[in-house]
C-alpha cells in the first residue's frame, strides 16, 4: 500500500513541476485535465507524511518505556495510545485514496423512471418514486429539470426522464438503476388486498461536453412535433419538441422541455448519446460478469434491487441485504440511510479486489 501511495506523491510532485511550465499553461485542454489530476492526487500528498510521521513518533514514544523514570514510562504508554489510533485512522484514509475514482462520478445524470408491471398502481408508484428522487435533488441541492414524461391514465408516469445537475451527482445515483418493487394495497382495492407491482429505474451519466458527441447524423432520423402542454397561453404553438431515432440501435429520445427547438434538439442529443454509452457499457459488463465479482448488481433494469412494503412501512436493499423500517422518511427523500451503506459496501469490495491484486 505504501509503494503504491508513494508513486502517487512521486506523481503529484511531477505534476506540480508540469503546471508550472509555460508551454503547458499555454496549452488549454491539456492543463485542465492536468490541474484535475493534480487536484485529486492532493490528498495523496498530504497524508503520506503524514503518517511517515506518525510512525516516526511512534517508535521515539517505544524508545521511552525503558526509561528509568516510571512517570516518563507512564507518558510514552500514552502517548503510544494515542498515536497508534491516530496512525489506524491514517492508514485507513490511505485504504480509501487507493481505490480508483469512478470517471463517471462528478457527471451530472439523465434519471429515467418508467412504470412496469401493475397497470395504473405501478404509473403511480413510478410517480412515488420519481417525487422521491426530487426530494433528494432538492436536498442535496441539485438542480432537477424534466425532459419528457408520459402520464399514466389516473396519476402518476407510465414514463418521465429528467435532467439532474450538481456535484457528484452520478457518484450517489448510480447504485439507483434497476427495478424496484413496491407492496401495498392500492386506493382501488376494495378487499384490502396487498398487491404487488413494480417500476424501473435507470441513471445514466450525462456526456462531459456536448461536443464530444459523436453520432453519425445520417444513423439518426430526426422528427420535430408541437410540446404537449396544459393549455391557456403556455401552450406551445410551434414544432418544437424534438424525436431523434438512432437508426442502427432503434433507441428514441424525445424532448419538449424548451420552447426552442435548437435547446431540445442538443438536450435530444445529449441524452441519445448517453443511452449509447449505457448501452455499451451493460455490454462490456455482461462480457466480464463471469470474470469479476460486482457486490452492488450490475444495473441491469431486470435486476429487482430494492422493495418497498408500505403495510410493514419497510423498504429492503436486497443487494446488500439491508432493511430499514423507515419507508416514509425513504419516499420524502431521505435515501441517505440506503445510499452510503451501498457506496461503502462497493469501496468495500474495491478494497478487497485491491488487496489480491
Amino acid at each position: 500500500m505504501l509503494a503504491r501511495l508513494q508513486s502517487l506523491k512521486d506523481r503529484h510532485e511531477e505534476l506540480s513541476v508540469m503546471l508550472s511550465d509555460p508551454e503547458v499553461i499555454g496549452q488549454r485542454e491539456r492543463f485542465r485535465q492536468l490541474s484535475q489530476e493534480y487536484a485529486e492526487l492532493e490528498p495523496v500528498a498530504r497524508v503520506l507524511p503524514d503518517h511517515q510521521q506518525l510512525r516516526q513518533q511512534i517508535e521515539g514514544a517505544k524508545a521511552l518505556l525503558d526509561d528509568a523514570d516510571p512517570d516518563m514510562r507512564q507518558l510514552a504508554e500514552a502517548d503510544i495510545e494515542q498515536l497508534t489510533a491516530a496512525l489506524e485512522k491514517a492508514q485507513a484514509e490511505m485504504r480509501q485514496l487507493l481505490i480508483p475514482r469512478d470517471p463517471d462520478d462528478s457527471l451530472n445524470v439523465f434519471l429515467e423512471v418508467r412504470a412496469g408491471t401493475g397497470g395504473d398502481e405501478a404509473a403511480l408508484f413510478a410517480g412515488d418514486l420519481f417525487r422521491m428522487y426530487s426530494r433528494y435533488a432538492e436536498i442535496r441541492g441539485w438542480q432537477l429539470d424534466v425532459l419528457n414524461e408520459r402520464p399514466g391514465e389516473h396519476g402518476g408516469f407510465k414514463e418521465i426522464i429528467a435532467r439532474i445537475s450538481g456535484r457528484d451527482v452520478y457518484r450517489e445515483l448510480k447504485f439507483e438503476s434497476g427495478a424496484h418493487r413496491v407492496q401495498r394495497v392500492p386506493e382501488t382495492e376494495a378487499q384490502g388486498r396487498i398487491h404487488t407491482s413494480a417500476c424501473t429505474v435507470a441513471i445514466l451519466p450525462e456526456p462531459e461536453v456536448s461536443e464530444d458527441i459523436e453520432i453519425n447524423r445520417n444513423e439518426l432520423r430526426i422528427d420535430t412535433f408541437r410540446a404537449s402542454g396544459a393549455g391557456g397561453q403556455h401552450v406551445n404553438k410551434t414544432d418544437s419538441a424534438i424525436r431523434l431515432t438512432h437508426i442502427p440501435t432503434g433507441i428514441v429520445v424525445e424532448c419538449q422541455d424548451e420552447r426552442s427547438q435548437h435547446k431540445n434538439r442538443a438536450k435530444a442529443m445529449a441524452l441519445l448519446q448517453a443511452r449509447l454509452n449505457d448501452a455499451a457499457r451493460q455490454k462490456q459488463e455482461a462480457e466480464q460478469a463471469e470474470s469479476r465479482r460486482n457486490l452492488v448488481g450490475s444495473g441491469d433494469r431486470s435486476e429487482r434491487i430494492r422493495t418497498y412494503n408500505f403495510p410493514q412501512g419497510r423498504v429492503t436493499d436486497h443487494r446488500i441485504g439491508l432493511t430499514l423500517y423507515k419507508l416514509s422518511e425513504v419516499m420524502e427523500g431521505e435515501l441517505g440511510a440506503i445510499i452510503e451503506p451501498l457506496m461503502q459496501e462497493y469501496q468495500a469490495d474495491q478494497l478487497a479486489a485491491l488487496g489480491e491484486a
